[in-house]
């Protein structure tokens, strides 16, 4: 036994040295290099602030929806819904928001929906889009709104954030930042 008890001793106290000590003090010296030092980004906008890493809910037909959240934004609380594909009630709860998308948006078949629009992420957080996502809800942007189609695709493609390094991950817009912009171009009366 005093072969055993004296090894994971001596094991146990280096873990909580490392893991409770030194592992810790890295992350903050590497969030120091950090822009904003560690600390969450906000955007300010008509007298409001806003998260910038944090998905917000956006369902009004006037504004590009954001990506369903599992969790309904609440950042406490981020984490998917855990269903299977072959779960009832979320293929209902797709089928439900897919008939959503088709009401309000009647220019758009719907193979032409990109999944992002129709599911919720892993996070249910994710402020961002692809391109395609947000293209597909031009038409009904720029008919409530009173623009030109092609307004609206330049308004999309002037927020695109590169993948990083220029080839990890895709490309994808930051659905804040391009509402906040369309507010800017064509503010709702």
């Amino acid at each position: 036994m005093k072969k055993n008890f004296l090894p994971a001793i001596k094991l146990t106290l280096l873990s909580l040295i490392l893991l409770m000590g030194i592992y810790p003090i890295m992350l903050f010296a590497i969030a120091q290099l950090s822009p904003n030092k560690g600390e969450s980004q906000m955007l300010n906008a008509n007298g409001k602030a806003y998260y910038k890493h944090i998905g917000q809910s956006f369902t009004s037909d006037h504004y590009f929806w954001s990506r369903p959240s599992a969790v309904n934004y609440n950042a406490a609380g981020s984490g998917a819904s855990n269903k299977a594909v072959s779960n009832p009630d979320y293929i209902k709860e797709i089928e439900e928001r897919i008939q959503d998308f088709l009401k309000r948006n009647p220019t758009v078949n719907q193979s032409e929906i990109p999944v992002e629009l129709i599911t919720a992420s892993g996070s249910g957080l994710d402020p961002h889009l692809s391109v395609a996502a947000l293209e597909v809800q031009v038409p009904r942007i720029a008919k409530l709104r009173n623009l030109n189609a092609e307004q609206v695709v330049e308004l999309i493609h002037s927020h695109i954030e590169k993948p990083l390094f220029g080839f990890l991950g895709p490309e994808k817009v930051h659905v804040l930042e391009l509402n906040l912009a369309l507010d800017e171009l064509k503010p709702l009366k």
